[in-house]
């Protein structure tokens, strides 16, 4: 029965010419678009050395790790420097800003780092990232020597994983966003699918509702027909990104293409709690899957690079659980860090949200009754 099932979905899902613009067609448009805005951007709007102030202070010179990390990344002798230093007082650097000399300054106080910048950009978002990166790295030191195993980090220093100005690409962020989103659009062929299969939508579905099949099989079959269809459609996309617009995903493109898999089946398990969930007419649950799909891609930085930064400062718990978020976030870390932990909590955490979103899709389809059929 899993088969006869999965083998139907299939053909209906291949049927609907709206799934297959959505799924095929429509993020290689918005990938194309993206190359026709961005393809001089890299040439015209190089990432230069960022002029910065950290103000030389007590607190400054009393942290060692903030002083090599930053003595490592404004080293005049390294031509992949990232910044240019200015260690001045609060006052000067006030003049610097105002004078526009520099892009932000940075402050060490007892409890905790100010960074002071007149504007939103770029480099004002890396000067924070690389602020915040040389906070966590320290708390992590700090932790391991109140453990007492402080010795395992003698001779340790902070350093980043600088690959700026080698290969930075913040264009790149555009095109992590485009591959969520086709995960997250996979949503609609579950819906598609399912709704299919309900009484209230279609004779089909009435049909179905009276039959003696299992309705924990009948969500899994359609479920992985719609993942077959997605994956399609993701790996086309690939295909044209990597062959055709010459977008460089790095040197992990096999965990890159492992994230997108299981950014699609999140898509697909969220598809599935919208058709089961809400009781609503399909284009009004199309409507809401769209919105809802955008809403997340904007909140991961598809419409401005500095919005996820700003959500995860003020509103964490939204990205916490935005599978755009988390999807963009994991291709963030294999594109800045050297190690793999961020990258697997994002894989662990789309797997939790596609867990519950089945379980409570599965839920509520055994819930379901109907007056008449």
């Amino acid at each position: 029965m899993f088969l006869h099932n999965f083998k139907y979905s299939l053909k209906t899902l291949f049927r609907s010419k709206m799934l297959l613009f959505w799924t095929f067609a429509f993020p290689i448009i918005l990938g194309t678009f993206f190359n026709m805005a961005f393809s001089d951007i890299e040439n015209n709007e190089k990432l230069d050395i960022i002029d910065i102030a950290i103000i030389d202070n007590e607190e400054f010179e009393n942290n060692q790790m903030f002083k090599e990390a930053f003595e490592t990344l404004g080293d005049e002798s390294n031509d992949d420097r990232i910044f240019n230093i200015k260690y001045t007082d609060i006052e000067e650097a006030k003049k610097l800003l105002d004078d526009e000399e520099i892009t932000g300054y940075v402050l060490l106080e007892e409890d905790h780092n100010n960074i002071t910048v007149k504007s939103n950009g770029i480099n004002e978002t890396i000067l924070r990232y690389v602020v915040d990166e040389i906070q966590s790295k320290k708390e992590i030191v700090m932790t391991l020597m109140r453990s007492d195993i402080a010795e395992i980090m003698d001779g340790a220093e902070a350093k980043l994983n600088n690959i700026s100005n080698k290969n930075l690409s913040y264009t790149m962020i555009e095109y992590y966003t485009l591959i969520a989103m086709a995960c997250l659009y996979g949503s609609m062929i579950s819906m598609f699918i399912t709704n299919y299969k309900l009484a209230n939508m279609n004779s089909v579905g009435k049909r179905t509702a009276v039959s003696p099949i299992h309705k924990g099989k009948m969500l899994v079959g359609s479920l992985f027909a719609s993942y077959v269809v997605s994956l399609i459609g993701i790996a086309i996309l690939f295909v044209y990104t990597i062959f055709v617009l010459k977008v460089d995903f790095g040197n992990n493109l096999a965990l890159v293409i492992l994230l997108a898999c299981v950014g699609s089946l999140a898509g697909l398990s969220m598809g599935v709690a919208v058709a089961t969930l809400i009781k609503a007419g399909e284009n009004a649950k199309t409507g809401i899957l769209v919105a809802v799909t955008m809403f997340g891609c904007f909140l991961s930085g598809m419409m401005g690079i500095t919005m996820k930064y700003i959500i995860d400062k003020n509103v964490p718990i939204l990205n916490m659980i935005n599978p755009a978020s988390m999807i963009t976030d994991g291709f963030y870390s294999l594109y800045y860090y050297d190690t793999l932990e961020r990258y697997y909590f994002n894989i662990a955490s789309l797997l939790i949200f596609s867990a519950v979103m089945i379980l409570v899709s599965y839920r509520g389809l055994r819930r379901q009754k109907y007056d008449s059929i």
